[in-house]
């Protein structure tokens, strides 16, 4: 296990093929603001090891927050030209998480609002608390979502839905429970269970096949910005290519022979 020391608002820890990333800052809520957002980039680009690490899970220091949004107090003597690059920096960020081969998992307990409601949406799993609370306040400032919140959202849990949380805000929150009907989440658990499920989850992902787990998060990813019939034929195309590894090799040769397969 190693852990980097060398963050001013992150910990970092790479233990057999996962890398954690806690938000550090409870006494704000673990709220974002430009040294977090750099350097998470800095985490996610130089200090994770691409080729050995399969998973990425997401957190917040403490139980009240995963990220209560951003930093208001950072954001207060912006100007357009300041908001405008904060967006992207967000936004660069996000698409990332979404991007990158290996899964990310957001791990979210108490409160998931603004920009991490954001963050947590641009991750391939979220396993959430009963206790999480979902929403998407900015319009309370007369601002709105920048890091994809108005993008997203609908596309999880639909536009009806996303339009109360966008334009309600605080008037319209999702708890883990709702979230995890609605499809915003992948599991929902007690909150003392929190943990356990996620090692599950993480076990579940190390036990199947690397190149298997990144080739299938790349395909469902892009169905959503693609036709069914060339989505198909993509698939097909990687289906096939998997044949060509020895992964597959291995793990179809173990199922026959009744036996964990060595990946």
């Amino acid at each position: 296990m190693n852990t980097h020391k060398n963050f001013e608002t992150l910990k970092t820890v790479n233990d057999g093929g996962v890398f954690r990333l806690t938000i550090n800052r409870p006494e704000s809520l673990n709220a974002l603001n430009l040294t977090v957002l750099s350097e998470m980039e800095q985490a996610v680009f130089t200090v994770m090891d691409p080729e050995k690490t399969r998973i990425i899970i997401l957190e917040g220091a403490g139980e009240k927050s995963f990220v209560a949004g951003a930093d208001i107090a950072g954001m207060a003597d912006m100007d357009s030209e300041a908001a405008l690059a904060f967006a992207q920096k967000g936004q660069m960020l996000t698409k990332a998480l979404e991007t990158l081969p290996q899964i990310t998992i957001a791990k979210v307990q108490g409160f998931a609002l603004g920009g991490g409601c954001e963050l947590a949406m641009a991750c391939d799993l979220i396993i959430a608390s009963r206790s999480a609370r979902f929403g998407q306040p900015e319009v309370n400032l007369g601002i709105i979502p920048g890091f994809g919140g108005t993008q997203r959202l609908a596309r999880r849990v639909g536009l009806p839905v996303a339009l109360d949380m966008v334009c309600s805000g605080k008037g319209r929150m999702l708890s883990g429970d709702e979230a995890f009907t609605l499809g915003l989440v992948s599991r929902v658990v007690d909150d003392d269970k929190l943990d356990a499920e996620l090692d599950a989850v993480v076990k579940s992902i190390l036990k199947a096949g690397p190149r298997a787990v990144a080739e299938a998060k790349r395909l469902t990813r892009d169905s959503y910005s693609m036709t069914l019939e060339a989505g198909l034929n993509s698939e097909a195309a990687a289906f096939g290519n998997c044949f060509a590894r020895p992964e597959a090799r291995e793990g179809i040769r173990a199922f026959v022979e009744k036996r964990s397969p060595k990946f």
